[in-house]
């Protein structure tokens, strides 16, 4: 398997979690290109491994003691810019992913996922390209995009609390009833909001409003 520009790639795990690194020692053991070259607890020890054994790859959780992941990929980012980043995460929230790429992450991959999804993870980065586990929905994660600081993207006040009960099994005319407005300008708000959110049918929609906490 080759991975981009890269004949080896040594990688440093960071995760409160030992049996993380144990699995990924297993799992990539088969690769000799692949060499796990450390392993960190602590948020705020990161750095100074990083200077330590200069990784190309850091596998990054983001549930960390001592300094949050996103807090740890912005320092590395700002010293490193060629520094390969994947998040390996049990969150799984598209909101979450967006935080992490903007932040400056390379990928985003989900703790459950298959040893095929963690390969693919790697030969994506490697060649400079972005990865978002097949979990997610990769074009919420696009439309979420200067959204991270908890606001609904692109969304009016109106557009937010009809959102919200929508996701409350609420039908149109119950919200028109709730909001005290027309049934008519129910309609037309939630077709706006598949619009702006990307969304094919109601299931899409509640399960957009679910993961951004609406």
């Amino acid at each position: 398997m080759t991975f981009g520009q890269y004949k080896a790639i040594n990688i440093l795990v960071v995760d409160d979690h030992s049996l993380i690194f144990d699995g990924l020692c297993s799992c990539l053991a088969p690769y000799s290109e692949l060499n796990l070259v450390g392993f960190v607890e602590d948020g705020l020890a990161v750095y100074e491994q990083c200077l330590k054994l200069t990784p190309d790859l850091v596998f990054m959780d983001l549930k960390l003691p001592g300094m949050s992941g996103f807090d740890v990929i912005r320092q590395l980012r700002q010293r490193w810019p060629e520094m390969m980043i994947i998040v390996l995460t049990a969150t799984v929230e598209e909101k979450s992913a967006r935080e992490a790429l903007d932040v400056g992450a390379n990928g985003y991959v989900l703790k459950n996922s298959s040893k095929s999804t963690l390969l693919a993870a790697i030969k994506s980065v490697s060649k400079g390209k972005t990865f978002i586990d097949p979990s997610l929905d990769e074009q919420q994660v696009e439309a979420l995009i200067g959204a991270v600081d908890g606001d609904m993207p692109m969304l009016t006040p109106r557009e937010q609390q009809v959102l919200k009960l929508i996701c409350e099994g609420r039908r149109n005319r119950d919200i028109a009833e709730d909001l005290v407005i027309g049934l008519k300008t129910v309609e037309t708000h939630r077709m706006n909001l598949m619009r702006k959110l990307n969304a094919h049918n109601v299931a899409e929609l509640m399960r957009w409003a679910q993961r951004l906490g609406s």
